[in-house]
């Protein structure tokens, strides 16, 4: 098989050319990228940079500086692709970071005009990916997910040698979050118990059990979630499962709102979903619950000191090897893969938290 050719970099006087992100989900994944926003505006003040996200992740990032956001809605499919390119009106953009496999992004990006088209390396391909693509970005086995999307700009001449996140959070966004407990002298222990995967849920019973043990101790248990009925039914699982009811605010707080909750927290514990990305992006410390994913791969990235960690278990289990021996970000979703992280995993990883405070 033929190398990849050698990428050119961009010159000094290209500081002013147009750059396209594509990366529609999800919350997490986005939230990956606005290190790389920072590292090419840092690089670059004057660049034109536009990015193509999905509807919920715009609501998140809407604001964030120096970027142009187009939105797709996956419900409009073929359509809403000719749509967006319509609305490019006619511009070629320099260079398109295609940062997203999926079959629907792969087929987006055709609608993209753009002269240089970077994708991920062949290992991390899938959906015809290639096809799209005429540049890749490194070929890097064993690194988290938020350092590959990073690795996007070494085609571009450029390294991302400084990770910065300070997502956009209006004023009144964290008015909203002081209001929700007093500031006293209470550590807050925020539980947000699902992931838009299902099978990487922990059972109710045992959040509860979390929950009592750092009540116990001292500390105010708050949930957060979404608006999904399996959200609600998860919190309501949880708290039929309390010894003392904690402050439920699911479905009360807006995407907007949900980075000053999670700033507002001392910990956070979730399995591995957009508000343990989040949550680390906003400087809060995660107690995340990993069994069908790699927390080495997709785990909080700034600190995984207080992360519960069965994947191995569950390569074993469930896949018949090791997790050494795995194919680099392979998910274990199976059915009861979660009831592999025990309630003492969480209280272990609780006390290291209260340890090192």
């Amino acid at each position: 098989m033929p190398s990849d050719p050698v990428i050119p970099a961009l010159s000094d006087a290209a500081v002013h050319r147009t750059i396209c992100l594509l990366r529609l989900s999800a919350l997490g994944d986005a939230t990956h990228v606005v290190p790389l926003v920072r590292t090419l505006r840092r690089a670059w003040p004057g660049v034109a940079l536009t990015w193509v996200i999905g509807k919920a992740e715009h609501r998140l990032l809407e604001g964030l500086d120096g970027v142009e956001f187009v939105v797709y809605d996956k419900n409009t499919g073929l359509a809403g692709m000719r749509a967006l390119r319509r609305q490019f009106g006619g511009r070629r953009f320099d260079a398109l970071l295609q940062m997203q496999v999926a079959a629907r992004a792969n087929l987006l990006s055709a609608f993209v005009p753009a002269t240089r088209r970077i994708g991920y390396d062949r290992a991390r391909s899938k959906d015809l990916h290639g096809l799209f693509v005429n540049e890749r970005i490194p070929d890097r086995p064993g690194i988290h997910v938020l350092d590959a999307i990073g690795s996007f700009c070494e085609p571009l001449g450029l390294k991302q040698d400084t990770i910065s996140w300070d997502l956009p959070v209006p004023d009144e966004a964290r008015e909203w979050a002081r209001a929700q407990w007093p500031q006293d002298a209470a550590p807050t222990l925020l539980i947000s118990p699902c992931s838009s995967h299902a099978l990487r849920n922990w059972r109710a019973d045992r959040y509860a059990a979390v929950a009592d043990h750092a009540a116990a101790r001292g500390w105010r248990i708050v949930l957060c979630g979404g608006r999904s009925q399996l959200e609600r039914d998860t919190a309501d699982a949880i708290i039929t499962s309390m010894q003392a009811p904690p402050l439920d605010l699911v479905g009360k707080d807006t995407l907007k709102q949900l980075p000053a909750l999670l700033e507002r927290a001392d910990l956070v514990m979730t399995p591995d979903s957009g508000p343990m990305h989040i949550a680390n992006a906003m400087g809060t410390k995660v107690l995340g619950l990993h069994a069908a994913s790699n927390p080495v791969r997709s785990g909080p990235y700034s600190d995984r000191r207080y992360c519960v960690d069965r994947y191995d278990d569950a390569a074993r289990k469930y896949l018949g090897k090791p997790a050494s021996a795995l194919k680099w970000g392979t998910k274990i979703e199976h059915d009861g893969v979660m009831d592999l992280v025990t309630v003492p995993d969480a209280v272990s990883a609780f006390e290291r938290f209260m340890a090192s405070r």
